[in-house]
C-alpha cells in the first residue's frame, strides 16, 4: 500500500506526518523551530535550521512509520502563509525567515490605508494589504534596509523554501502566489501590483506558480540523506496552510466556512466568483477559477492558552505532575460558570485583532463576585464572538449555510457547541489527526494519481463528522452578549492608541 508524507510547518513546530492512502496516521514526528525577535514587533526565524529540523521531522518519523521509505509515494509541505523567506541570486538564504507573527511593516500598512495605496491594492489583488504581508514587509526592507532589498533573488514563502530544500526547484503554488501580487481576475502574477506598492523592480524574483498537487521536483540526494526519504521520490507544490486545514477536515466547499481555531481565527469559504472587500482576502483556491475567501485575525484560541500558561501555572503544573490534562480539569469550571449569568466580557486582542494594530485585549465587567470559571468563560466566549466577526462578514458575502471547525479546541464538546450558539449555525467537527498534513498528504497523492483531485478524500467523512445546532435559547442570550461586545469595540477604538502611548 503506497504512504504519503505530509511536512505541516507551522509558527513554533514543523511536523511530518506519514499517512496511507486511506488517511490513516503511521507515524508523526515533530520538532520546535526556535523564534527569534531582535527587536519589538520582529518575529524571525533562521532558515537553514528550519529545514534541519524539519529533515530531522521527516527522518523520525520514516523511521517510526515501520515501513520502507520506498513506499512513500509522494511528498508535499504546507506552511504558515504570509511572512517572507528570501533567497539571494546564488539561492541562499538572505536573512532570517519572516514570519506571519512580524508587525514591523504595521506603520507602513496603516500609512497605505490612509493614502489610498490599499484600496488600490484591494481593487487589484482582492485584499487590503497587512502588517506581515509580503508586500508591506518587501517595502520595508527597501526603505530600512537597502542593501538587504538590492540582494533579493528570489521571493518564496515559508513552505516554497522547504520544497525548494527537497528539490532544488524555486517555485510557489496557486494559493501561495495570492498573498500579494497576483491579479485577483486572472489569479497570475501582475506587475501592476508590484507597481502599487512600489516594488515593480521584483518582478524577476516572483517564482514560478503551479497547481498544489503538480509534481515540481523530486527529493534530491542530498535531501535524502538528511530525510531518510528515498532520491527521486516525488514533491508536489503543496499550498498555504489555511487551505490545507480545511480541505484537510473536508471543509473546503461552497456554502462552508471553514474555521480554525489556533492562533489565529481562520474563517474561509470556497467562492466560484472573485469579489474583493475589505474584510476579507480574495485569493486563489485549489484551481483556476475557484477562489478562496478568507476573513482572519490573530485573535483566536491562542488567548485561551495564555489565560492558562499564565493565570493557571500552579495548578496546572500540579495537574501534569499527577498525569492528569489540566484543560480538562478546567471545562467543568466553564460549564458551571455558562450556566450562571454573567456580566464578563472578554476582548481576545493579546496578539492582534482586526480592529487595527492599537487594540488590545482587556476583561470588562469584571467584579470582585467573579471566580476563575467566569473569566475562562468570558475568554472562550470572546473567542467564539471573534470568529464570529469574520464569519458575518463571510455570511454578507457569500452566505454560507453550515461551518467546519478544526482546531485544538473544537476537541471539546463544549466549545464546538458554543461555536455554534455563538454563530447561530450548525458547526461540524471531523476525527481528523494532522487535518493540514493531511491536506498536504491529498495533493500528494493527488499529483501521483492516487486521487482524481485534492478534493477526492478517501476518507468515510460522514463517520468522522459530527454535528453541533444551535440551541434557540443560548444562541439568542450569546447574541445579545456578542452585541455588547461589538459596541465596547467601538467604545474603546479611539481609546486603544491612547493605551498603547503609555507603553513608549
Amino acid at each position: 500500500m503506497p504512504l504519503l508524507l505530509g511536512i505541516d510547518n507551522g509558527l513554533t513546530v514543523t511536523k511530518a506526518v506519514i499517512f496511507d492512502e486511506t488517511g490513516r496516521v503511521l507515524a508523526t514526528a515533530r520538532r520546535r523551530v526556535a523564534q527569534s525577535m531582535p527587536q519589538p514587533r520582529h518575529v524571525e526565524r533562521d532558515m537553514d535550521a528550519l529545514w534541519t529540523q524539519t529533515a530531522a521531522a521527516v527522518a523520525e518519523a520514516v523511521a517510526a512509520s515501520g515501513r520502507p521509505p520506498s513506499q512513500i509515494a509522494a511528498v508535499a509541505a504546507t506552511a504558515h502563509g504570509d511572512g517572507l523567506y528570501l533567497l539571494d541570486g546564488a539561492a541562499r538564504p538572505l536573512g532570517p525567515g519572516i514570519l506571519s507573527l512580524d508587525s514591523r511593516a504595521g506603520d507602513l500598512a496603516e500609512t497605505w490605508r490612509r493614502d489610498g495605496t490599499a484600496d488600490a491594492a484591494l481593487a487589484r489583488t482582492g485584499q487590503m494589504p497587512h502588517a506581515s504581508a509580503p508586500s508591506a514587509i518587501l517595502a520595508w526592507i527597501r526603505d530600512r534596509q537597502p542593501d538587504r532589498f538590492d540582494r533579493i533573488g528570489h521571493v518564496l514563502a515559508c513552505k516554497d523554501w522547504l520544497a525548494f530544500c527537497l528539490t532544488g526547484h524555486i517555485g510557489t503554488d496557486l494559493t501561495e502566489a495570492s498573498t500579494a501580487f497576483t491579479d485577483v481576475r486572472t489569479q497570475a502574477f501582475d506587475p501592476g501590483a508590484l507597481a502599487v506598492f512600489g516594488l515593480g523592480g521584483l518582478s524577476d524574483a516572483l517564482p514560478v506558480i503551479a497547481l498544489p498537487d503538480q509534481v515540481i521536483g523530486r527529493v534530491t540526494a542530498t535531501a535524502a540523506a538528511a530525510t531518510g526519504l528515498v532520491p527521486g521520490t516525488p514533491v508536489v507544490a503543496g499550498l498555504h496552510d489555511v487551505t490545507a486545514s480545511a480541505l484537510g477536515a473536508g471543509g473546503y466547499a461552497e456554502g462552508t466556512v471553514a474555521i480554525v481555531a489556533g492562533t489565529y481565527s481562520i474563517n474561509e469559504t470556497v467562492t466560484r466568483r472573485p469579489r474583493a472587500d475589505a474584510r476579507w482576502f480574495c485569493r486563489n483556491g485549489l484551481r483556476r477559477g475557484e477562489w478562496n475567501a478568507m476573513s482572519i485575525s490573530p485573535a483566536s484560541a491562542a488567548n485561551y492558552d495564555w489565560f492558562l500558561d499564565t493565570l493557571c501555572g500552579g495548578d496546572r503544573t500540579v495537574a501534569e505532575a499527577q498525569g492528569r490534562p489540566f484543560h480538562a480539569a478546567v471545562i467543568p469550571e466553564i460549564e458551571a460558570a455558562m450556566a450562571r449569568p454573567s456580566t464578563v466580557i472578554f476582548h481576545p486582542f493579546l496578539f492582534g485583532s482586526p480592529h487595527g494594530p492599537h487594540a488590545s485585549a482587556g476583561f470588562l465587567g469584571l467584579h470582585g463576585w467573579h471566580d476563575r470559571g467566569a473569566m475562562l468563560r468570558a475568554v472562550v466566549e470572546g473567542i467564539a464572538f471573534n470568529h464570529r466577526h469574520h464569519v458575518d462578514a463571510l455570511r454578507d458575502g457569500f452566505a454560507p449555510g453550515a461551518a467546519r471547525l478544526t482546531g485544538g479546541i473544537s476537541r471539546s464538546p463544549v466549545f464546538a457547541q458554543l461555536f455554534a450558539d455563538a454563530l447561530a449555525m450548525p458547526v461540524a467537527t471531523s476525527d481528523t489527526e494532522e487535518a493540514a498534513a493531511w491536506g498536504a498528504a491529498l495533493c500528494a497523492g493527488s499529483g501521483v494519481g492516487l486521487f482524481a483531485s485534492p478534493r477526492h478524500d478517501p476518507r468515510d467523512m460522514a463517520a468522522l463528522t459530527r454535528t453541533y445546532r444551535p440551541d434557540p435559547g443560548r444562541s439568542a442570550d450569546l447574541g445579545r452578549r456578542y452585541a455588547v461586545f461589538a459596541d465596547l469595540v467601538d467604545a474603546l477604538s479611539p481609546l486603544w492608541p491612547r493605551i498603547e502611548a503609555l507603553g513608549t
